[in-house]
């Protein structure tokens, strides 16, 4: 109990200058107990259908699955756009993609927030480029910027006002049912990584370009600046557009297939 108490403690720890928060929120003594009266978030009789598929050949399967790769492996992260508009269907189609992905108990618990209001953006980096200095020289440390150094990153983020869109997504990290009961939001962390990274692969397939930003300590900020709730965390920030003429990229190279696949046959 002291433990869960601890935990609870360490999640409300208020934005400072010293830390890099944890905004994680654990589910009440409330939440795991067993009520009588609990209803489950779906209905008690929710139809289950059958499901349609046709089965593809397997030169067939070959085939999408090596071409998937080759879209995949061209992506990187790429932090010199081009302001060129993108048409705003293409956006929706990306995050509707994203929506697409699994979640714990179908709870769905993401929001996306796509921004091309220059104003807005311009606000928008403010705050992340204020917060990002303190990190750079107070929260991150020598052996974290060290690190950093090859790939020449800093806390100036031009790409935040040049890029087309800006696509912020945010955690539910609870809802509500109608009747206005709390909705809990299983596995919220993962199931917003696996949206995340449909996302990613949506937008490298439509054929546009992004880098995956996590603005430390901006969340809380942002979220209000967005008008979002507080049960909503900020995750991850895309900047979404074409790559610039110039843009360059380091020169890494992925780790091989045998390094990250083990197999039992």
């Amino acid at each position: 109990m002291k433990t869960f108490a601890l935990r609870k403690q360490l999640s409300k720890n208020i934005v400072n200058n010293d830390k890099v928060i944890d905004h994680s929120v654990k589910l009440s003594d409330d939440d795991n107990e067993n009520n009588e009266d609990d209803e489950p978030a779906l209905p008690k009789d929710l139809e289950h259908i059958p499901f349609v598929y046709t089965k593809p050949d397997v030169e067939i399967i070959k085939a999408r699955a090596r071409e998937f790769y080759r879209i995949s492996n061209s992506r990187r992260t790429i932090r010199f756009f081009r302001p060129d508009p993108i048409p705003k269907s293409i956006i929706q189609d990306i995050i509707r993609a994203a929506g697409t992905a699994p979640s714990g108990g179908h709870t769905e618990p993401w929001t996306f927030v796509a921004v091309s209001n220059k104003k807005l953006k311009a606000q928008i980096r403010l705050i992340i480029e204020q917060e990002e200095e303190i990190n750079y020289k107070k929260r991150m440390g020598n052996k974290w910027t060290t690190d950093l150094m090859p790939l020449k990153t800093n806390w100036i983020k031009e790409y935040l006002t040049v890029a087309p869109y800006l696509i912020l997504v945010f955690k539910q990290t609870y809802g509500s049912l109608p009747d206005g009961r709390k909705k809990i939001h299983y596995y919220h962390e993962m199931s917003v990584s696996i949206a995340s990274g449909i996302l990613i692969a949506a937008i490298q397939y439509a054929g546009l370009v992004t880098l995956t930003s996590t603005p430390l300590n901006c969340g809380p900020a942002l979220r209000i600046l967005l008008g979002r709730p507080s049960s909503e965390k900020l995750c991850l920030l895309f900047p979404v557009g074409y790559p610039a003429d110039d843009a360059t990229v380091p020169d890494l190279q992925r780790k091989p297939l045998s390094d990250i696949l083990i197999e039992f046959d």
